[in-house]
């Protein structure tokens, strides 16, 4: 069997109850290898799941830092440590997402040459391979050097995850033209485009994140996860008044029972639980951060996620992709 994933159980708005059975769909569903790191007097039934038995929990509104220095026996921490010592083959969590980074960033480490980890989320592109949104929140200020490296570690996952040759990259901007965007835009569409490595496209608007014309979508932190949250927003808000539409009338409900078989799958593969989280690219190993809100369906995912980067070798990939020098 191979190793095993490791679980922060009390992580997310929904611990334990709904990180326990989605681990139990995992394990039931896809034969996933699944333990669950957490406080045994607050996880109740763990469903028949091996347990990493820890004493704190760090919460949603804990400084991250802070947390992870002091909470050293916490659910978070000892995820991250299974994964550096091998025992894990990867740590998916659901809880405060600035802990879990610096978790995976003090206990596994950077891989050498990243100067920044990232977090690359994978958004759904319909009629073709989802859209990886990089940085989607880990680095609020950046650098041009960072934006270029995270559109390297981004391509090397989509090559390596969804077997897209010489993935397309876009910057998000403000307009296409390369003289639109602030300094750091300006700065980073030069370098994208003097880089023979990468397939850059040039720049790309907000309107163009669903569909998107591009395989990977660089930002900063910030403005990545305000488009990200915006974007769940707005899907949110359409298809609840397009609900709330067909149930009007009578004539309404009738048109609807047609629709629906058609618009459910849709809306299946735009929720957040179908994706189940995002990769955490540039730490030496796996660090699946799922949406705090996560039910047993976005955690069972989550996992399925952490399983394939595993046997996709993103990690080995990535590492081979970024040159130490590129610390500088």
């Amino acid at each position: 069997m191979t190793r095993p994933i490791a679980l922060d159980a009390m992580g997310g708005d929904f611990a334990p109850t709904e990180v326990i059975l989605g681990a139990r769909r995992a394990v039931d569903e896809f034969g996933l290898n699944v333990i669950l790191v957490g406080v045994p007097e607050l996880l109740g039934d763990p469903l028949g799941l091996e347990v990493v038995a820890c004493s704190e929990v760090i919460a949603m509104d804990d400084d991250p830092a802070a947390s992870v220095r002091k909470k050293k026996d916490s659910s978070l921490v000892r995820a991250a440590e299974l994964v550096r010592d091998g025992r894990a083959c990867a740590m998916v969590s659901a809880g405060n997402t600035g802990a879990a980074m610096a978790s995976a960033l003090l206990r596994m480490g950077r891989l050498p040459g990243v100067v920044r980890p990232c977090i690359a989320t994978p958004i759904p592109n319909p009629g073709r391979t989802p859209m990886v949104l990089v940085d989607a929140g880990a680095n609020a200020e950046c650098t041009s050097e960072m934006l270029v490296q995270f559109a390297q570690m981004a391509s090397t996952f989509v090559e390596a995850h969804y077997h897209v040759e010489r993935p397309s990259v876009g910057l998000l901007s403000i307009g296409e033209e390369s003289s639109k965007g602030t300094p750091l835009v300006k700065e980073t569409h030069q370098l994208l485009r003097e880089m023979s490595t990468l397939n850059f496209q040039g720049n790309v608007e907000g309107r163009d994140l669903i569909p998107s014309p591009v395989d990977v979508v660089v930002t900063d932190g910030f403005t990545g996860n305000v488009a990200l949250k915006t974007l769940e927003g707005a899907l949110k808000f359409v298809f609840s008044t397009m609900l709330s539409a067909i149930d009007t009338n009578d004539a309404t409900r009738a048109a609807g029972d047609v629709l629906l078989e058609h618009l459910l799958p849709v809306a299946t593969r735009l929720r957040p639980e179908s994706q189940g989280g995002a990769l955490l690219l540039g730490v030496d190993g796996i660090c699946v951060i799922s949406h705090g809100s996560s039910n047993a369906t976005a955690i069972m995912n989550a996992l399925r996620v952490a399983d394939e980067m595993d046997r996709d070798e993103v990690v080995g990939k990535v590492r081979a992709t970024i040159r130490p020098d590129q610390a500088a």
